[in-house]
């Protein structure tokens, strides 16, 4: 079965567009939409959303929401939220694209790039680059590899990330120039750290303490414990909607340009953290995720996924319930419906 998307005149460019849930349905036997690699007009999209957003709402499996913190264990699993920007300007949300989530794990990429500007290529001496195969808290792989992280998109290399960003700093300012720079790439001063989030990974988070002392063992941290997992545990309480978090994605769809004109990072360090986030962003189910969706993305725990298009799109996803590999069960499932209809897989409509 395929659903033609219509096309309509497009909206001025720079504005926003909801989805609403009168577009096409999309069944869960839907191959796909008729694939548009560049999707040229807004209402293409507008209508793609809808029918993703009353798919997604009506979805019976939305898998289970995280319960080892405390603060996301009583989140509503009927949450899907969703918001696109495109290269062009145009803003497309739908569902609960404004409702603020614990971004959690996808606030290693913002710390990566903070990272990469501090040291460079430095980094890569004490975080790997290759797709770990294991959980994100794995501890036995950590052993096997003497303290050096597969990748800095799991705990630990995220860990020694904070590590490198700590150094110099108290963690107050720290965790201060990283939320700084979010707002600057999101455009939007809004976006705070939720404080009870924080709390409650402070209080469970013994495993990642145990990473921690692990790699300070091997000589791999160079800060105290408690001040680095301090820098950690709120990166990853940091609270943005789908919207907020897609507009803080556009550097790495514009190859390393700020849409102001400024540059983040070089189109070269854009596009090796786009490989990063293809190939190591779903922990061991990254290879699962580029099979069916086919866009470098990072997801966290809170149930969000950042996706990103090199040159057309960077969006954003919400539903709290996780799959098996503790990725957005409903979440991954629109990423798939929405490259199944725009064609917008890196490897090709």
């Amino acid at each position: 079965m395929r659903i033609a998307v219509p096309r309509r005149k497009p909206a001025p460019p720079g504005g926003t567009r909801r989805a609403g849930c009168s577009g096409p349905r999309l069944s869960p036997g839907t191959v796909g939409l008729v694939a548009q690699p560049d999707y040229a007009t807004p209402m293409d999209l507008t209508a793609t959303v809808a029918a993703i957003v009353e798919e997604m709402r009506a979805a019976p499996d939305r898998g289970q929401v995280a319960t080892y913190i405390p603060s996301l264990a009583g989140v509503d699993p009927s949450h899907f939220g969703i918001a696109i920007v495109t290269a062009g300007g145009e803003t497309i949300v739908g569902g609960d694209a404004d409702r603020p989530l614990s971004i959690q794990s996808i606030s290693k990429v913002f710390a990566l790039t903070l990272a990469l500007g501090k040291i460079g290529d430095r980094l890569w001496r004490r975080v790997g680059r290759e797709p770990s195969g294991t959980a994100f808290n794995s501890i036995v792989q950590l052993e096997a590899e003497r303290g050096i992280p597969r990748n800095p998109f799991i705990n630990a290399g995220a860990i020694a990330v904070s590590d490198i960003n700590l150094a110099g700093h108290e963690p107050r300012e720290a965790i201060a120039e990283l939320l700084r720079f979010i707002r600057y790439c999101a455009g939007d001063d809004a976006i705070v750290i939720d404080e009870a989030v924080a709390r409650s990974e402070q209080e469970t988070g013994d495993r990642n303490r145990a990473l921690a002392d692990y790699m300070r063992s091997f000589g791999n941290l160079d800060q105290p414990v408690e001040r680095t997992l301090g820098v950690y545990f709120h990166a990853c309480a940091i609270a943005m909607s789908c919207r907020q978090l897609a507009m803080a994605g556009r550097y790495l769809m514009l190859g390393g340009r700020h849409p102001d004109g400024g540059r983040v990072v070089s189109a070269r360090r854009a596009r090796r953290i786009n490989a990063l986030m293809l190939t190591c962003g779903h922990y061991d189910a990254s290879g699962d995720f580029a099979f069916r969706v086919g866009m470098p993305g990072k997801s966290g725990v809170g149930g969000g996924i950042l996706a990103v298009v090199p040159g057309k799109a960077s969006i954003a996803v919400w539903s709290p319930g996780l799959n098996a590999s503790g990725n957005s069960q409903l979440g991954t499932l629109a990423l798939e419906r929405l490259a199944d209809a725009t064609g917008w897989s890196v490897f090709g409509g």
